[in-house]
């Protein structure tokens, strides 16, 4: 089982990036997907979640109307789409998959599998 994040780098601060997650984890269709993310010196927080269509997603308040979440189960990778950073969204952030028994979920427990995380820097 692999997770490989990529699409990180520095923005300045209401500059866009797009994150990408290629998976080799068997059927990428059963696995609900999950952003998370650690700035220094804090813990790991959750960003958004997908659910196993694509057809339901769940967004932490402080990036809800900002970030986009969307997944291709042809081509098994989820993406995030962020748009208007600002400073406070300077993180690594991790993908994860996971199979809870809900659509989607904002818990850390419940994903198995983690990608090795990309730098996302927003300059003010």
């Amino acid at each position: 089982v692999q997770l490989q994040a990529s699409g990180g780098g520095l923005v300045q601060a209401g500059g866009s990036l797009r994150l990408s997650c290629a998976a080799s984890i068997g059927t990428f269709s059963m696995y609900v997907m999950g952003w998370f993310r650690q700035a220094p010196g804090k813990e790991r927080e959750f960003v958004a979640a997908v659910s196993r269509n694509g057809a339901g997603t769940d967004y932490a308040d402080s990036v809800k109307g900002r970030f986009t979440i969307s997944r291709d189960n042809y081509r098994n990778t989820v993406y995030l789409q962020m748009n208007s950073l600002k400073p406070e969204d300077t993180a690594a952030y991790y993908c994860a998959a996971g199979r809870p028994p809900y659509s989607t979920s904002r818990s850390y427990a419940s994903y198995n599998y983690w990608g090795q995380g990309t730098l996302v820097t927003v300059s003010s």
